[in-house]
């Protein structure tokens, strides 16, 4: 059974309702045992914004990508908008997993949206939630973690 990271933004009702399609997905995996969600654990123990807030903020999500199996990242930060570029945060979250050796599963809304090369190259699976995306990834095998891009499009 793996443990999953889940990188995403969380700064809106639409990225939240992203992240709720996946986490519901990765679920329904039977490979998956966890899913950890940065946003469900705030550190309330200093100011929003603080120095400390950032730093334990920090140290935290990075010690769980370091511990997870996997990390699972939605791509799409602004979906709504003409910019779709990957969230800093979130592409943060991928290079940190590849340069520790962690695979990276790349999920996107919206495949239209060209993804940045050092993402593309990062990552082992991609998944097009417009192509049946959601569905595969909740068969996806995180035991074999074989490559996977069930795009239209080559992504290159």
């Amino acid at each position: 059974m793996n443990r999953i990271y889940l990188a995403s933004p969380f700064f809106s009702d639409a990225q939240n309702e992203r992240i709720a399609q996946v986490k519901a997905a990765l679920d329904q995996n039977p490979t998956v045992s966890s899913v950890f969600e940065p946003a469900k654990h705030p550190y309330e123990a200093a100011e929003f914004g603080s120095l400390e807030w950032q730093k334990a903020c920090f140290m935290l999500d990075t010690s769980q990508i370091i511990k997870a199996d996997a990390v699972v990242a939605i791509i799409d930060y602004k979906l709504e908008e003409s910019d779709n570029e990957a969230d800093s945060g979130t592409a943060f979250e991928i290079g940190y997993a590849y340069g520790n050796n962690i695979p990276v599963i790349v999920v996107q809304f919206d495949p239209n949206k060209e993804i940045n090369l050092m993402i593309r190259q990062a990552m082992t699976a991609y998944f097009d939630v417009n192509k049946d995306g959601l569905n595969a990834l909740s068969n996806y095998d995180f035991n074999e973690l074989m490559p996977s891009f069930n795009a239209e499009r080559p992504v290159i």
